[in-house]
């Protein structure tokens, strides 16, 4: 009896939510199998705890309402294919529910980020998505000019403020598009990040370089930056198998050599 109740107290002790705030929504689905998923985008440790019911569509929804708030709990649901009324799922991610979770879609359920993607928010709004990226972009392309450099300590720094800007993004306020890019490639930028940040070898910086170029890179194409962004090219970096780059210079000046090659490569698009 000792050890269940030990059990039971370290059980009920894990699931305490500081801060917390209880909201209940609609969340659509059809089965068991739906809870599961449901529930499973939606709860992060000591952050949120979703309950879903499938006879009333209901969620129970306890999070930490300094650390997250309800739209991020419903965005991550409605990426694995499931609507709320505030948040339509991707028709892909619904697309790839099995058959027997495939939900009537509502046309009621008009989403929020469904209008923003849309083009029909307000322009403050808009400035305010644009700001939550671009102290990423612009940590890359500082990492980038250390690496030109061949500047492992200048990097090491530079990467430390690009953590930083990664972990300051506030997801729900991105665009539709946006949050859907930024949950696919996160923990590549982190891993990255971290990786450039706590070394200087410049070495391996640029090797994780390469992947964060292409993370960077999809988040740019769903993005808006201040100025054209020079997608580039090397054909003999990453052992000869290539890699890509982004500039805010046409002139290319080379990340994976420096002064070696410094203009090896070439621009192969323009982001705008």
């Amino acid at each position: 009896m000792a050890v269940i109740a030990m059990v039971f107290t370290f059980t009920a002790c894990e699931a305490q939510i500081k801060n917390e705030k209880k909201e209940t929504v609609k969340i659509y689905g059809n089965c068991n199998m739906c809870k599961s998923t449901i529930e499973k985008a939606g709860n992060v440790s000591k952050t949120a705890k979703v309950e879903w019911n499938k006879d009333t569509k209901m969620a129970s929804i306890a999070y930490d309402q300094k650390t997250t708030n309800l739209d991020e709990i419903l965005k991550r649901i409605a990426l694995v294919g499931y609507d709320s009324d505030a948040f339509r799922a991707p028709d892909d991610a619904y697309a790839k529910l099995p058959e027997c979770c495939q939900y009537d879609r509502p046309i009621k359920t008009i989403a929020k980020a469904e209008t923003a993607h849309a083009g029909h928010a307000m322009p403050a709004t808009t400035t305010q998505q644009q700001g939550q990226l671009k102290s990423v972009f612009d940590s890359y392309f500082d990492v980038k000019d250390a690496l030109v450099k061949t500047d492992g300590k200048l990097a090491s720094e530079k990467g430390k403020s690009l953590v930083k800007a990664i972990s300051s993004v506030k997801m729900n306020k991105l665009k539709a598009d946006e949050h859907t890019v930024w949950m696919k490639v996160l923990n590549d930028l982190k891993e990255d990040a971290e990786h450039i940040s706590e070394t200087a070898d410049a070495k391996h910086q640029r090797d994780h370089f390469i992947t964060l170029s292409k993370s960077i890179y999809e988040l740019l194409k769903v993005s808006k930056y201040e100025v054209p962004v020079y997608y580039q090219f090397c054909p003999m970096a990453n052992d000869n198998k290539g890699a890509n780059w982004l500039s805010k210079e046409n002139a290319v000046k080379n990340p994976y050599y420096g002064s070696q090659m410094l203009t090896c490569g070439k621009t192969v698009e323009t982001i705008k």
